[in-house]
Formats: C-alpha cells, structure tokens, sequence
C-alpha cells in the first residue's frame, strides 16, 4: 500500500527545494501510475524507486523538447538523498487544465481550435531531430503495444486466441483484427520522435488555446500516425472533426488516415486484452472495457461509420 503521508511530504520537499520557498499547500490528483501533487507553482511526479523506469525516460528527454511543446523541468532525482526510495520530477506548473477523454462539455468549434493547435504542436515534436544521448533514449526498445507490422499483429491475435481459454473473445473480433492486420501491409517506420499517448487527458487547455503537451514517458521513435491515433481516438463526438484537421494539416487523404488509426486501435486493443488475460486478478476491469472497444472497432466500424 502506498504511504500517502510520506508521498505528500516528499512532494513538498521537492517542491520547496526547487523553488528555493515554501511550495505552500500541494493536492493529490489522480494519475494511473503516479502520485501527482499540484501546488501553485509547480507539478511533482513520484514514484517507488522500484517501479517502472518510463519516469527516467521523460526527464531524460524534458530538457530537449522544442520550446514552448511541454512543462519545463525544474528538477528530478530521489527522495531522501542517498536512499532511492522515490524517484521524482519536479516541474513548473503550466496555466491550464486537461479538456478530459472524450473532449467533455466542449463544442465543435472550440474542438476543431484545440485540434488544430495540438496537431501543430505535434508537429513540432514530430520535426526535431534528437541527437546523442537524447536519440538513444527514443530508440530504448519499450514495450507500448502499439502497431508494428501486419504479420507481428497476427501473433497477437493468436497468442490471446490461445490464452482466451474460456472463449471470452468472439471469434468475429478475432477475425476482424486479423482482416485488419492483413490490409496492413506496410510496417510501421520509426523515423521521428512519437509521444504515443497523446489522448487528450495529457493536453492544458486554457481559454481555448493549448498551453502543453505532457507526460513523455511512453516518447519513442515512431511515426505521426502513432499520435494522430490517439488525437482522434479519445475525441469523443468530435472525432470526425479531429480527423479532418489533421487530414487537411498534413495532407493525408482521409481513408489513408482512418486506415492507419484503425490499425494501431486494433493493436492496442489486442495488447491490452493479452495483458489482462495474463494478469486476471490485476488487469480484469480492463478486459471487459477493452472487449467493448473491440466490438465497436470491428462490429460498428468505428473508423468508418461516417466515410464518405
């Protein structure tokens, strides 16, 4: 069980020695593998020294990033001193808040201005040429369970065949990711520096303007489609708005996009269901929330419902 005492005053240690004052009060916000604490100056990000390495990953890169793309980084390292028991990021806290999966509450205009300036903030992460250290760090093999190829998202599929051993999976999902790996004939490149987790939880939004990309910690070499799929996947009801912006910003043709999108949900998906067949006790909930993804991915067409 997580300290919450000892997280929250090692925020506030961090924090103050950043500053070089008193951070004053600093809240608890949810995060999936973190604890995050928000004062009124900075954002602090800690984890057990023992848990995952993706935080090494960001603060590696945090000082390369093209300017203006995310929070600047005002320290990192472990807590207490000498004992490794926490590792830590400390930033500057950006104006703005997450607009939230699914773009809650925001219309079509203000989505359409959003997705214009994250598709060129994007663009910026896109076009920087890493070199050195910062290079080795993107190309770091990390498992992210996004598109590959075609052939490597067929061994998925078979692979969670053979562990679905209750039949959980109908056989139409299977097949259907299957049709959609064999359409992709073209593996993916990683040619340019990808966030691959931009979905719209990892923006600031202020006054309808974006203010920073956060969270670099899945960051790899990839390709732009890795990130447009996020973009418009967790768009909500603006997804077909999304997609247009980035087809007219980048010039792909629309159903070249919904492909490439529809591919790498379908990896995805199929990740996620091996990991929660592997890990029922931890990963269970996510099961169930992923076979209703897969469903509406291949059953409702979910790229495609609105082609023209």
């Amino acid at each position: 069980m997580p300290d919450v005492r000892r997280d929250h005053d090692a925020a506030r240690a961090v924090a103050e020695a950043a500053l070089g004052h008193d951070p004053g009060p600093m809240a608890a916000v949810e995060s999936r593998s973190h604890h995050v604490y928000v004062g009124s100056e900075t954002v602090v990000k800690i984890i057990d020294a023992g848990g995952h390495t993706r935080l090494n990953r960001e603060i590696a890169l945090a000082p390369h990033l093209p300017a203006g793309l995310a929070a600047p980084l005002l320290g990192s390292g472990v807590h207490p001193p000498g004992t490794g028991d926490i590792r830590y990021a400390c930033y500057v806290r950006v104006p703005g808040t997450a607009p939230g999966m699914g773009l809650p509450g925001v219309d079509g205009e203000t989505a359409r201005l959003l997705a214009r300036e994250a598709v060129q903030r994007l663009g910026l992460l896109h076009d920087w040429v890493p070199t050195g250290d910062v290079e080795e760090v993107l190309r770091e093999p990390l498992g992210h369970g996004g598109f590959v190829s075609g052939p490597a998202l067929l061994d998925e599929v078979e692979n969670l065949a053979a562990l679905d051993r209750r039949g959980t999976v109908p056989g139409i999902l299977l097949d259907g990711v299957a049709a959609i790996a064999e359409r992709a004939s073209l593996p993916a490149r990683a040619v340019v520096p990808v966030h691959a987790d931009c979905h719209w939880d990892n923006w600031l939004v202020r006054d309808r303007s974006v203010t920073a990309l956060l969270d670099f910690e899945w960051a790899r070499f990839g390709e732009p489609a890795d990130d447009w799929f996020f973009l418009a996947r967790f768009s909500g009801p603006h997804m077909e708005t999304v997609l247009d912006v980035i087809a007219c910003a980048t010039g792909t043709p629309a159903d070249t996009l919904r492909a490439q999108c529809e591919v790498r949900e379908a990896a995805h998906l199929v990740a996620d269901l091996r990991t929660a067949f592997e890990n029922p006790g931890i990963h269970g909930e996510m099961a169930a929330d992923r076979l209703r993804d897969l469903e509406e991915l291949i059953v409702g067409r979910y790229w495609w419902r609105h082609a023209r």
